[in-house]
């Protein structure tokens, strides 16, 4: 039996992309997934849903359930979190994939743009788990997963988009400092972040294109690593801001040529990391 037969992991935003990729890995291995994201019509340029994702999951061997959640929206994380108790019995994993990005300048920031990536990445990241704290201190191995990145004051991230960045930071402030809140629960908390760029709809439609995107790794090297942090006991692996090649590295894993979207082409590292 897996360590993650029956084991009811939430995924906010798992309805494409990254989350998705994690959702799917974590099934394979016989995991409850609570997809927890907004899209119930499909977006072209984005592709997927939280029913498309569903499916997907089930056929890879997981049980699922797919809950339309705004996380800006406090009453609908309550929603999906009693959903998630009254199908699975509780909740083990809390994994805080969901976020808005804007890589602009002070003066080049919508008002409505800062809030944004505030509520979500900030206020919605805080009250997934908050609302998920009472069923975590239950769960089997429980762990917060945030994918966030390594604190860094350098003036290249400070300077180029304080808006995007101090919320991203803060996201990992909530990380470790769940960690040592949470300790004495026997709950872990960690931040995970790519080294490289990822491919997913935002490199493609935000950033650079297909020019990036064949720069990127897939996202299953986050999917990977979020298992193998995810087997690991709470009590001795908790309050880390891990990028993924550290995870993997942590396992003998180096040869990561596999997750490259063009075998074999120059890589573009991540924002964040130096």
């Amino acid at each position: 039996m897996s360590l993650f037969t029956n084991r009811t992991i939430l995924i906010t935003g798992a309805s494409r992309g990254i989350g998705k990729a994690i959702a799917l890995r974590l099934a394979s291995e016989g995991a409850n997934i609570i997809i927890a994201a907004k899209s119930v019509s499909e977006d072209p340029r984005l592709g997927g849903t939280i029913y498309s994702a569903a499916e997907e999951v089930e056929a890879a061997g997981g049980k699922a359930l797919a809950v339309q959640v705004d996380i800006r929206d406090e009453e609908q994380i309550k929603q999906a979190v009693q959903q998630a108790v009254d199908k699975f019995g509780g909740i083990d994993v809390v994994i805080n994939n969901a976020s808005a990005i804007q890589l602009t300048n002070t003066e080049h920031t919508e008002t409505k743009r800062f809030d944004l990536m505030q509520q979500i990445n900030v206020r919605g990241t805080f009250l997934v788990v908050k609302h998920c704290i009472p069923y975590l201190k239950k769960g089997k191995n429980p762990h917060i997963i945030t994918l966030s990145p390594p604190i860094s004051m350098s003036p290249k991230w400070l300077g180029s988009h304080i808006a995007y960045t101090i919320t991203k930071y803060n996201m990992s402030m909530l990380a470790l400092g769940w960690a040592a809140e949470l300790k004495s629960a026997g709950i872990a908390s960690n931040a995970l972040w790519p080294k490289t760029t990822i491919d997913t709809a935002a490199v493609r439609n935000l950033l650079g294109g297909e020019a990036l995107a064949n720069m990127s790794r897939t996202p299953e090297i986050i999917a990977d690593s979020v298992f193998y942090l995810l087997s690991k006991t709470a009590a001795n692996c908790s309050g880390n801001t891990f990028t993924d090649e550290e995870v993997l590295a942590n396992e003998g894993i180096t040869d990561l040529d596999k997750y490259s979207v063009v075998p074999g082409a120059q890589l573009y590292c991540d924002l964040f990391v130096d």
